[in-house]
Parts: structure tokens; C-alpha cells; sequence
């Protein structure tokens, strides 16, 4: 009697396990679909055993007491899923730089339906045609529109990367925001798996899928360490540094600067903010390379690509290559950045021409020694050897005859030159010098404007001789035409410390958007690859963790058939008992 009861526990057991089997599945079925769901598998076990004759030498005399659920399994592969983060925030990286590289392409190939080069060979055009005729008005009209049609779609052009770096930077500022929610979303989680799991009989599932997930995402946006402690709380590293602890979620400050408005994630924890010392989250001074997993993350990519300035042609002009190339811990290279080298590239074409034209049309000479005079105001002045002067005997006139000629381009904040007039009578004309320091001195794209003299008579362009005192009777300049259509071809300039090719204006041009474009399709090539290399991680994983219908079907099936025996073992076993409770007594 004493075993049949036995039996009916034996039975209670299997049908227990099996409901429990039942519901595991159909909770695996139902979130077949839901994003981050790990799947979840029934481990059976033995019950345990009643020992009757503990003495036995050859047998124990056990019986079963049944089977139960030894565990129910969260399946994932920790191997698997740091393979897939590292890879992710790769692809991550390589995608965001290729599509600032196709950005800066767009905005050079195409601007309100007009590519930019249609500028840049129109005044080419220009120079041709005056070449031809320089006296005919039509001819010294069509340069100064011409000129000033250039600089506007260069200037547009030029905004428009800077439009697009400010872009990035609102890019960059809502992936720190996202980064510090998924840090406190992560803490959060922590917390309550520690709580679920703290009596050492419930695990956390589904909270430990919504922190993996929360760990995925925050993979993408950043390179990330971690480990999970016995308690069951996992530790984040960010860049080296701890994000996320015991006791605490250290969340990225933003450092905005106050000219351009760019921001810098750094460390607040770190960082002596009162007196302008600031730890930044990212160090730039290691080179960008797989090996060293400095190519992670999306928004080192974003830094990587605005950089922290507004480049011109000083970022290039002069530069050795390792300053182009190499970063400090605390900024960012020409050379490593997408937007500074567009804009740098694109600042030096525009330097070389203004520069070139406008020192054909106002020629310069250089002092060989020093020239000491007094001005009629009494003043003493000293012009040092090696100043550079207006070539006055030399030089071109407009049909108005003045001194000094007019220069096509103009600084926004300085003349082309500082008149002196000795008490003698001797005029000299001193070229105010580029001041790299100070741009509004420089003959670069945001600083400088087409002469308003000559848009407002196109005359005052310089084509006569100074061979006759009355410019009606002056000699056309045929050879300063020739030598500004000319200068297209003959102009060479090398393109940035990388390459040190020389190109012509026109040439110059197409390297600069061949190299764009190479760079693109590596950085494309690069994120395709990676994105397969991601899928094919991810599908390893879905083959641990994720949930098939197939699969689940067929384990339902074989759950609800254990329970159906179980329940007719049951059923049988209460027949028995039954039978000799009321026929055999």
C-alpha cells in the first residue's frame, strides 16, 4: 500500500514538471518576436531517493521519489556576446565616418542643382576671355561677376560643412544622452536582479534580457568593458574608465565651447571644472587601429569626424606631416578628421587662386635693403629688407589710371596696402602681410570679398600700361591676360601633407574629390564588411539564445504528451489503490 502511494507521488512529480515544462515553452512562444527575448530551457533532475537497507552491501534498496525541474536555463553565450559588442561598435564607427565622407562629397558634387566645379571652371572661362580682349568691358565684367559667382558657392559650400559639423555635434550631444540613460537604465537593472535573485531560488530573466539589450545598444555608441560579479551585478567600463560600479552611474559632462558651440564629453568625477580642468573621456593620441580598439564606438567616429575647430588653410598650408596626422590627448588632427580636411582642402584652393590673381593684377616687389625716409607729416619711418611693396613701376592700371590697382579679392579687415608718401614726393605702397593669427587679415574663404570698387565699375580692373600719361592712349596688357588664363595650368600646389603631389587649379580640384571619395569607399568597404562580420555574430548567438517556432512546437508536443502520461500513470496508480481499498478488503 505504503509503494502505491508512493506512485502517486511519483506521478504528482512528472505532471508538475511537465505543466512547468508547458509553461516555459508557451512563454517562449509568446515572445518569439519580442527584441533582446532570450530563450529560456527546462532542465529535469532527479527528485531524490528513499533509502530502505542503508547496511546492503550489493543494493540500497532505493526507490525514486519522482523528477523535478532542476533549472530552468537562461541561454546565452558570454563568448558570443563580446564578440558581437566589439564587432558592433566597430561597424558603428566605420559607418558614422563613411557618412560624413559622403556628406562632405554631396555638398562639393551638387549645390542647389549646380556642381561646384561649374564655379570654378566658369571663372576660368573668364580669365580665358579676357585674355582675349582685356580693354572690352564686356570681358572685365564677366571676371568680376564671375568672381564674386565663385566665392559665393565656395562661401556656400564652405557653410554648408560647417552646417553639417554643427549637425554632428547635435549628433554627438544625443548619443551622450543616450549613453548616460542606458548607464542608469543598466545601474537600475543591477539593482532589481540583485534584489530578484538575492534568496539564491529566482533568476532574473527578463530583467537580464532588458540589460543585455541595454548592453548592446550602449556597445554600438561606444567601446565598453565589462564583468559581472557573483552577486549578479555587472561592472561597465567607458574608454578605459568605470562607468558603471556599486555605487554609482558616472555619467559624461559636456564641455561646450563658446565659439563654436562644439562639444566635448568629458569625466565630471575627474575633472576640476571650477578651474577649467577638464579629464576628457576620449584620448586621441593613439593611433586609430583594430589592434588597439581605438576604433570603437560611434561617437568617436562623430569627434573624430567635426573635429573641434573650424579648419582653413592654415590646418594645411606649411604643415609638417606629422603634425597633420598626429593628435594630442586633447585634440584632433587635420588629417583624422573628414570635416577639417574638407575644409582646410577646399579653404587652400580658394587661398591659391585669390592669392595668384590678385598678385598678378597688383605685383609686389621685395626691398633688398632698408629704406629710411620722412613722411610730410614729419614722421620718421623705416622700411625693413625684405618688406614686400607694390612693384608701382611694373604694374597694371584700370582704365581710371589710380595707384594702387585694384586686387580682385579683399581682405574683410584690411587693405591690400599702407600708402607712405615721403616728403620727396616717393609714394610707396606697402602689402599689409597675411596675419595668421588673425583671420580677418587672411585671404581666406569666410574673410574675404569680392572688390566692390570693380563691381561697381568693372573698369577699375587693371589691363593698361603705365606707357602713356592719358590711359586712352595706354597700352593693352595683353600678357597679364595670358598670365591669369594661364595660371589654371601653371599654379601648383600640393594638396595636404599626405600627398605631396603638385596639382594645378583645375587638377587640384579633382584630387581633392578623388581623395573624399577613396576615403569613402574604404570607410564604406570597412562598414559593409563589418556589418557581415555582426550578422554572422548575431546569427551564432540567435542560434544560443534565440527562440524558434519549429523548436518550441516540438518541445510542446513532447511536454503535453509527458503530462498525458503522467496523468494516466496517475490515473492507473488510483484504479489500484482504489481496488484494494474496496474489492481486496
Amino acid at each position: 500500500m505504503a509503494n502505491s502511494f508512493g506512485s502517486l507521488y511519483i506521478g504528482k512529480s512528472g505532471l508538475q514538471s511537465s505543466l512547468n515544462a508547458l509553461n516555459t515553452t508557451s512563454n517562449n512562444l509568446a515572445n518569439i518576436d519580442t527584441e533582446g527575448y532570450v530563450r529560456q530551457q527546462t532542465r529535469f533532475a532527479d527528485a531524490g531517493y528513499t533509502t530502505f537497507n542503508s547496511t546492503a552491501a550489493i543494493s540500497k534498496q532505493q526507490a525514486g521519489l519522482g523528477v523535478t525541474i532542476s533549472d530552468v536555463i537562461h541561454a546565452r553565450d558570454v563568448f558570443l556576446d563580446k564578440s558581437y559588442r566589439a564587432e558592433s561598435g566597430r561597424q558603428a564607427f566605420y559607418a558614422a565616418s563613411y557618412d560624413a565622407c559622403n556628406e562632405v562629397y554631396t555638398y562639393y558634387q551638387e549645390l542647389q542643382g549646380q556642381a561646384f566645379q561649374e564655379g570654378l571652371n566658369d571663372l576660368w572661362v573668364a580669365f580665358q576671355e579676357f585674355a582675349k580682349d582685356p580693354a572690352e568691358s564686356t570681358n572685365q565684367n564677366l571676371v568680376v561677376q564671375k568672381a564674386g559667382l565663385f566665392l559665393s558657392r565656395t562661401q556656400a559650400v564652405y557653410t554648408g560643412l560647417q552646417n553639417y559639423q554643427l549637425n554632428i555635434n547635435t549628433q554627438i550631444s544625443d548619443d551622450i544622452d543616450e549613453i548616460n540613460e542606458l548607464g542608469k537604465t543598466i545601474y537600475q537593472l543591477n539593482l532589481e536582479i540583485q534584489k530578484t535573485e538575492a534568496g539564491g531560488i529566482e533568476t532574473a530573466m527578463t530583467l537580464r534580457d532588458e540589460r543585455d539589450k541595454a548592453l548592446d545598444q550602449l556597445s554600438a555608441l561606444a567601446n565598453i568593458s565589462y564583468k559581472e560579479t557573483g552577486d549578479g551585478f555587472v561592472k561597465v567600463s567607458l574608454e578605459g574608465q568605470e562607468f558603471i560600479d556599486e555605487s554609482k552611474c558616472y555619467e559624461i559632462g559636456k564641455k561646450v565651447d563658446k565659439l563654436t558651440g562644439f562639444i566635448t564629453p568629458y569625466w565630471p568625477q575627474l575633472s576640476d571644472t571650477e578651474h577649467d580642468k577638464y579629464v576628457e573621456v576620449y584620448d586621441y593620441s593613439v593611433e586609430i587601429a583594430s589592434e588597439k580598439n581605438t576604433n570603437i564606438g560611434e561617437v568617436k567616429a562623430l569627434l573624430l569626424a567635426r573635429g573641434e575647430r573650424i579648419a582653413d588653410y592654415r590646418d594645411i598650408e606649411g604643415v609638417d606631416y606629422d603634425t597633420y596626422n598626429q593628435s594630442t590627448r586633447t585634440s584632433v588632427a587635420t588629417g583624422n578628421s573628414v570635416m577639417l580636411t574638407a575644409q582646410a582642402e577646399l579653404d587652400k584652393l580658394f587661398h591659391a587662386i585669390a592669392t595668384g590673381v590678385n598678385d598678378l593684377l597688383c605685383p609686389n616687389k621685395t626691398l633688398d635693403a632698408d629704406v629710411t625716409f620722412t613722411t610730410k607729416a614729419g614722421d620718421t619711418v623705416t622700411l625693413a629688407a625684405g618688406t614686400k611693396i607694390l612693384d608701382a613701376e611694373n604694374c597694371d592700371t584700370g582704365a581710371d589710371g589710380t595707384l594702387p590697382p585694384q586686387e580682385l579679392f579683399c581682405r574683410v579687415g584690411t587693405e591690400r596696402y599702407t600708402k607712405y608718401e615721403a616728403d620727396d614726393g616717393t609714394v610707396y605702397y606697402v602689402y599689409n602681410e597675411e596675419d595668421l593669427t588673425d583671420k580677418s587679415k587672411m585671404y581666406t574663404i569666410d574673410a574675404t570679398n569680392t572688390n566692390e570698387a570693380l563691381q561697381e565699375l568693372s573698369s577699375r580692373l587693371p589691363h593698361l600700361k603705365q606707357d602713356a600719361t592719358d590711359t586712352e592712349k595706354a597700352s593693352i596688357d595683353y600678357d597679364l591676360g595670358e598670365k591669369l588664363a594661364s595660371i589654371w595650368e601653371n599654379s601648383k600646389i600640393t594638396l595636404n601633407p599626405n600627398d605631396t603631389g603638385s596639382y594645378s587649379f583645375a587638377k587640384y580640384y579633382a584630387a581633392m574629390i578623388g581623395e573624399m571619395a577613396t576615403l569613402g569607399s574604404v570607410y564604406d568597404t570597412t562598414a559593409t564588411s563589418l556589418s557581415g562580420t555582426v550578422t554572422s555574430v548575431d546569427n551564432q548567438r540567435q542560434q544560443v539564445m534565440g527562440t524558434s517556432s519549429d523548436e518550441e512546437l516540438t518541445n510542446m508536443i513532447k511536454y503535453q504528451n509527458a503530462y498525458n502520461a503522467n496523468s494516466r500513470f496517475i490515473n492507473v496508480i488510483n484504479e489500484m489503490i482504489e481496488i484494494l481499498l474496496t474489492q481486496l478488503g
